[in-house]
Parts: C-alpha cells; structure tokens; sequence
C-alpha cells in the first residue's frame, strides 16, 4: 500500500493544503493519505491559536468527503514536539508493508537535513515536495542531489497550487474579512461558531 503522509500545523486547515494533497494524489496515485495534525501547546492559546483538537476536527471537517484521506490524532496523543521521525516509526510499525512518503512544502524541504533524526526520516519515507513556483525548481532538484548523498528517496512533484496562508486566514478573521474560499465552508463555520481566531 501507497501512504501519503500529510503533517503540519493547521491551524486552519484551509483550501490551499488540501488542493496540494489533491495535487501529490493526483501524481503520485496513494492508496491512503494519512493528515496529521501536530500538536501544539494549549498554552498558545493566549496567542489566539487553536487548541489541538479544535485543529484535529477542522481536519475531519476538511476531508469528510475524501474516502481515502485519514485524519490521525497520534501525535496529539503523543503530545510534546511532534518529531517526524518518531511519527515515522510509529507509521512504519503500524503499516510494515507499506511504503511510506512524506510530503513536505519547498521551504520543509530545504532543511531536512537539519530535522531531528534525518536519517531515520530518509529511511522510512520518501520525501515528496513541490516548488512555491517555477522560480525554485533549480533549487530544490540540487538539494534533492544533496539529499540522495545522505540515502534519501526523493519526489518533485510537477504541479502548481493556490497560494494562499493559515496566517493570511487567521488574519482575515480578526479584521471580520470574508474568507473568499480560502477554507472549506465547514471549517469556516466552526471557527465562527467557536469563535476561534479573535481579534
């Protein structure tokens, strides 16, 4: 089996991580995609951050319709810094047949090497990525090169998706702007009947 492995903050969720899981899909044909919230402290609350589960059930509400997207809680459950290789270990043991792919921004990408426990991560996954435009394609096929001298497995992947930002969502809100479709609606409608994000 094909697992796509989907981490990141999320905090919103919103239209533009799910048209890049679209994309990698598209390309790269997985059997399962799993989306991983990592966790982060309740006390950034203060700092107007969503609490983890609040991030794990705009999740759910994101891919309700996506049969082969699953939402996991285990680094919530994990709590602590969400180390991929240690998220990594627990996929491979859970799925031992399975190859595994990580798939990472252009930025995530460049500093692989500087994770904790890279090799573990190069081990278990190959690492997906795509470019934020046509300008860092160059970039990041010489830091794939790099990456295959350490023992990666490495996918550019040919697409291009919407720009837009969970800052620049979070951002929208507390000015009341309108979210412009930035979110799926039934995201949108939690963070409103929650009031997540004030001003």
């Amino acid at each position: 089996m094909r697992i796509g492995i989907f981490g990141g903050s999320f905090d919103p969720i919103h239209n533009g991580h799910i048209a890049l899981l679209k994309a990698f899909d598209q390309q790269l044909a997985f059997d399962k995609i799993l989306v991983i919230p990592a966790f982060v402290s309740p006390f950034k609350q203060q700092n107007g951050a969503a609490l983890p589960q609040q991030r794990l059930t705009m999740c759910q509400l994101a891919f309700a319709d996506c049969p082969t997207v699953e939402v996991s809680d285990i680094e919530l459950r994990r709590e602590g810094p969400s180390y991929t290789a240690d998220t990594l270990q627990t996929l491979s043991a859970l799925y031992p047949d399975s190859e595994l792919f990580l798939l990472t921004g252009a930025d995530a990408f460049l500093s692989l090497q500087d994770w904790k426990d890279p090799s573990t991560i190069f081990r278990l996954a190959a690492i997906c990525t795509i470019p934020r435009d046509g300008a860092d394609i160059t970039a990041l096929q010489h830091h794939a090169d790099f990456l295959h001298t350490l023992g990666a497995r490495t996918v550019i992947a040919d697409v291009r998706v919407m720009k837009v930002s969970s800052t620049e969502v979070r951002t929208r809100i507390r000015a009341g702007q309108p979210l412009d479709g930035l979110v799926p609606s039934a995201v949108e409608q939690y963070i409103i009947q929650n009031g997540l994000y004030p001003s």
